[in-house]
């Protein structure tokens, strides 16, 4: 075994496409990935799921883990919506929200009148032209426009094929508003150091464990971390 490998002391696991494939009837998990996970923390290693997900609160999304057989927690995942909420609070901003319905209760706490900035998360059926246009014109009529991403993914797999992700429409605001977004999901520095903290797990003693070579393991390796790409979810079409 390389001396890398014996230094390591965590884990980060990214969920879609690595852990299940997502869909309309919920998704399925992917074969061997629950026995997978109950050896990983059987093994005493400190583990992570990091994911991108931004279609469901996070106990949401949870509970259907668990449903499908998942030893996986809320206090165990590092997901964007409760990261941008830490920022809407530091920065007093006040967020026009294009997220899916179902992870709209994330951001409860937070002031949503007059808005000063757009989040855009990944909004399913809510990314319609209306929607989108809407999101525009609170941008463009901004002196200083404020866009926060809750990732920048292009597209995701579920049980029915490919779907276009966050960063499609992103990009598109990105062009129509000439601003640079923020992100705050994966790739983002600041993301894979929060997991990293939480762990309590030094970049060069952990490891990233992901479907996508751009957001998971790029993302990972720029934050000083070893990072591996499993041949599940989108890995084929990359």
């Amino acid at each position: 075994m390389a001396a890398w490998a014996r230094a390591v002391r965590g884990l980060l696991l990214d969920i879609s496409g690595v852990l299940y494939d997502s869909g309309g009837d919920g998704g399925v998990p992917i074969a061997g990935s629950v026995e997978a996970v109950r050896r990983i923390k059987a093994s005493g290693l400190k583990l992570r799921f990091c994911t991108n997900e931004t279609q469901a609160t996070r106990e949401k999304f949870v509970k259907k883990l668990q449903g499908m057989g998942f030893d996986i927690s809320v206090a165990e995942v590092t997901a964007p919506a409760p990261a941008a909420c830490r920022i809407l609070k530091e920065r007093s901003l006040r967020p026009h929200l294009l997220v899916h319905n179902d992870l709209v209760p994330e951001f409860a706490e937070i002031d949503k009148t007059n808005p000063n900035c757009v989040v855009i998360g990944d909004a399913a059926e809510n990314f319609t032209y209306a929607n989108l246009n809407e999101a525009f014109r609170v941008l463009i009529g901004m002196e200083k426009p404020v866009l926060i991403s809750l990732g920048r993914g292009r597209y995701y797999k579920e049980t029915d094929g490919l779907k276009l992700d966050v960063g499609a429409y992103m990009k598109a605001l990105e062009y129509a508003c000439d601003v640079q977004a923020e992100v705050v999901g994966k790739p983002a520095k600041m993301f894979f150091e929060s997991a990293l903290a939480e762990m309590g797990v030094p970049p060069q003693q952990a490891i990233m464990i992901g479907d996508d070579i751009v957001n998971d393991v790029g993302g990972a390796q720029r934050c000083g971390m070893r990072a591996l790409q499993v041949r599940t979810g989108k890995y084929s079409h990359e």
